[in-house]
């Protein structure tokens, strides 16, 4: 899934790779998924982005946005980006096909759900894209201590650790996955309420949200998520499906698993109180 590390990963490879590139041919929706989402109608996208070239792509929290000439491309969380060089060996199933003028594609394929948006710059007014636009990134220097300490109010102390980190777009793309080496890194277990985490743990929580996912992005992303050429990341994971029931590399405790929230977390007993 993409989050915070897969979107700066990618963008980067997406420059290193793209930029510069005519878009030859668009398919959408060639194999039709019920969770994948377009704007407007999917069929139009060959009209709108043939002939455009391809400028910058940037990481936009759990997004990427990829520019082409005056319209843009935003691939959200849940779409699998990859580039091929060798058309033969793209799959017969995907969700966003482009092709190059000299051969080459970018494949998008979604497996739960995805959206993959093409518009004029400008027009698209979807919440969560905007939000994501202009809210701080924990990777960047706005995202500072200040910045942090002003996301937990009244509201918050009912909350969970997991649901403080991962709802209301607090933080626009720090999803299930990140999170669960943010809080062990900070102690903290995620089903602790925020109420009785002291302001020493929130400042400590802070450092995690920053050093982790920095390191994530400067590692190439998760070892349990794959770059644009499908290889894994290189970080390797403390809390994931990887080391589940495995000791903690801290104490020696075994690592547990359940489901929380609509979802799995992963934790320490022992490490995370």
């Amino acid at each position: 899934m993409l989050e915070i590390p897969e979107s700066y990963v990618i963008a980067n490879q997406l420059n290193n790779t793209i930029r510069g590139k005519k878009i030859k041919y668009v398919l959408a929706n060639q194999s039709p998924h019920k969770f994948a989402w377009y704007h407007r109608n999917p069929d139009d996208y060959d009209e709108l982005l043939s002939g455009k070239t391809i400028g910058s792509s940037r990481p936009v929290s759990g997004m990427i946005e990829i520019e082409a000439g005056d319209c843009r491309i935003v691939l959200m969380e849940g779409v699998s980006p990859r580039y091929y060089e060798d058309l033969m060996k793209v799959p017969k199933k995907h969700q966003l096909y482009i092709e190059f003028t000299d051969d080459t594609a970018l494949v998008c394929t979604v497996q739960m759900y995805g959206g993959m948006v093409a518009f004029h710059d400008g027009e698209y007014d979807n919440k969560y894209y905007i939000l994501a636009k202009k809210k701080p990134s924990p990777l960047t220097g706005g995202f500072d201590r200040q910045y942090f300490r002003s996301l937990r109010t009244e509201e918050t102390v009912k909350l969970s650790a997991k649901a403080f980190l991962a709802t209301e777009q607090r933080i626009p793309g720090l999803g299930n996955g990140v999170l669960q080496d943010i809080l062990y890194m900070a102690g903290i277990h995620p089903k602790r309420k925020m109420k009785d985490v002291s302001d020493e743990e929130y400042d400590r929580l802070f450092d995690a949200v920053k050093n982790t996912l920095r390191m994530m992005a400067e590692q190439g992303g998760r070892d349990t998520e794959k770059d644009l050429f499908g290889n894994p990341g290189g970080y390797v994971t403390y809390l994931s499906k990887n080391t589940a029931f495995t000791p903690c590399v801290k104490c020696g405790y075994e690592l547990h698993k359940e489901n929380y929230m609509g979802g799995t977390i992963y934790y320490c007993e022992n490490c995370q109180k």
